[in-house]
Formats: C-alpha cells, sequence, structure tokens
C-alpha cells in the first residue's frame, strides 16, 4: 500500500467540485499491475459523469485513461498484451482513477505502450479511438460510401477520419469552424463549415447522397442535418445527443451501454497495432501538471483545446 495523489469528485457535480486529496493505492493481487503515472489522458466523460453519481458512489474518482510505467506486478499475472516487467511502459484504459500520481488497475486492461507514442499521446489514444470504431461499427459504414461528420476536427472526429482512411474508399465530409478546416484536410476529411445552410453546402458538396452520419458533438444542428440527408436512421449515430437519439429513432453509443463497452474493450489491441504502425496518431494540444487539473479542464470544457490534452504527474 501506497499513499499517492489524486483527483476526485466528493459530491455530484462538474469540475468545479473537483479536488485533489491524498489516496490509497493498494499492492497489486493476482491479475493486477500498479503503474506509475506519466500521463493521464482527459476526455469530456471526465467532468461530465460525476454529475450523476449516486451517494454510494461518491468520491468519484475522476480519469479514464493513462500511460506510464509498471511499479509493480501481481503474483502470476500478464497483462493484455503479455508478460510485463517492472519498467516497462504501457497503456491503461479502461481505468477509474487516472487523474493521479499511480493507480493499481486489474492487468486485463493494460497494454504496452508503442515506442514511437509519447506518454501524452498514448494517455489519450484508446477512449477516443474505441468510441470512433463504436460508432463505424453500428453504422456499417464501408468503401464507395460518403459520410457525414459532425465535429471532424475533436478527437473523435479526428480518429474517425484516419479509421476511414484505414478501411479505404470512404469519402469523409467533416464539420468545423473555417479555423479548424484544414485540420479536416490533414486527416483525408473535407472540410464544411457548420452553421446555418449547412444541409444545402452538404448536398452541393455530395449530389450522390450521404450514406451515414456521425455526430460527435451533439448540437441539434447535428442531428438536424443527419435526419435531413441519411435516409436510414439507424445509420446515424451519435456520442453526445442521448435525448436525440431516443425521440428520433437513430443510433446511440456510450461506455455506459454494455454492448458498446464489450466492443470497445475487444478491440484496444488492434488500436494500439495501429498507433504503433503510424496509422493513428494522436495530436496534442498541450499538457498541464497534475495540479492544474481546473485549468486544463476550463480549457477542455470549452469546447475548443486545439487537440487532446494530458495532465503529467
Amino acid at each position: 500500500m501506497s499513499t499517492e495523489r489524486g483527483w476526485v469528485a466528493p459530491r455530484p457535480g462538474g469540475s468545479e467540485v473537483f479536488e485533489l486529496v491524498e489516496i490509497e493505492v493498494p499492492d497489486p493481487a493476482v491479475g493486477e499491475v500498479t503503474i506509475e503515472i506519466r500521463a493521464a489522458g482527459m476526455n469530456p466523460a471526465d467532468y461530465k459523469h460525476p454529475r450523476g453519481a449516486k451517494p454510494e458512489q461518491l468520491p468519484v474518482r475522476i480519469g479514464y485513461e493513462v500511460a506510464g510505467v509498471i511499479r509493480a506486478i501481481g503474483p502470476d499475472t500478464t497483462i493484455a498484451s503479455g508478460p510485463v516487467s517492472i519498467g516497462d511502459e504501457v497503456i491503461a484504459f479502461r481505468v477509474s482513477g487516472g487523474y493521479a500520481t499511480a493507480i493499481t488497475v486489474p492487468a486485463k486492461d493494460v497494454f504496452a505502450k508503442p515506442e514511437n507514442l509519447t506518454f501524452p499521446e498514448a494517455a489519450n489514444l484508446l477512449l477516443a479511438a474505441a468510441t470512433a470504431a463504436d460508432m463505424i461499427r453500428v453504422t456499417g459504414v464501408h468503401p464507395g460510401e460518403t459520410v457525414l461528420v459532425h465535429g471532424a476536427s475533436g478527437a473523435v472526429g479526428v480518429s474517425l477520419l484516419q479509421q476511414f482512411r484505414e478501411i479505404g474508399g470512404i469519402r469523409a465530409i467533416g464539420t468545423a469552424s473555417a479555423s479548424n478546416a484544414d485540420v479536416v484536410r490533414q486527416f483525408g476529411g473535407e472540410p464544411v463549415e457548420y452553421g446555418s445552410g449547412l444541409a444545402d453546402r452538404v448536398r452541393a458538396m455530395a449530389p450522390e447522397g450521404v450514406s451515414a452520419a456521425f455526430d460527435c458533438v451533439g448540437t441539434d444542428e447535428a442531428v438536424e442535418v443527419s435526419l435531413a440527408l441519411v435516409e436510414d436512421r439507424d445509420r446515424i449515430v451519435t456520442i453526445a445527443a442521448q435525448h436525440r437519439a431516443a425521440d428520433d429513432g437513430i443510433r446511440l453509443v456510450a461506455g455506459a451501454i454494455p454492448e458498446s463497452a464489450a466492443f470497445r474493450d475487444s478491440v484496444r489491441g488492434r488500436l494500439i497495432d495501429l498507433a504503433a504502425a503510424g496509422t493513428l496518431v494522436v495530436p496534442v494540444a498541450r499538457t498541464f501538471p497534475l495540479t492544474q487539473a481546473h485549468e486544463a479542464l476550463d480549457l477542455l470544457e470549452s469546447g475548443h483545446p486545439g487537440g487532446k490534452l494530458a495532465l503529467i504527474p
């Protein structure tokens, strides 16, 4: 057992309630490892999920993905990618309490870190990439189709564009601000500015029609334009407009949905292999010291971080 530092939500709420406290990190048992965290990935789920926490869930440990080095290994334990030794560099997802200096986690959620990824890149790889893969799964997109991605310059949007490119033969039109159009182009998409008249602009770009739509932003505009352009509602998927999914009969994917969670767990190794091959990259905009989580979360919640953010213990 060691005493470390980590961020928690002591009561229901967003990032404004988060506190940096001392936490107890147990020694790893069979099937567990302890990771000395070098970078904690940051995602909107980090500040959204504690808002609905129930009393028995408090305090909520913050952070779902990390990269670091192995500090301790439980008896007779290997990680998801194979044998492991003290000091090995690893990625862990999905975990609870990544905003910390160290964490003990199930070894089945830990993978060897590709050498070509920095710790901040590795710590931000899997949540966004697995979410994008889940969206592709439910829409069944395939070569020869034209698709629309709302929020294409964001973390999940960028991963979608790269995974489309890996599939091959998919034309991706991606909404973004004018200032982020080059990000969409960089990853193989065709940018279109969101805002009034979006549906008409997409129709002009794709008179042959749009086969599927991927909503990474959750705005009414994204849903309405998707409904206007895509005939089959089963091929419209959102990660952020839960209320519209139920009302309009479109697909919703989320880590809390058992089917999504099982699929996302199943693709972690493949996504890491893509990253190791340089096919899947993680644009990191900025890193912050662990103690400055509030400042980092303010930037993340602004909706315009310019890339992924990481906390560095």
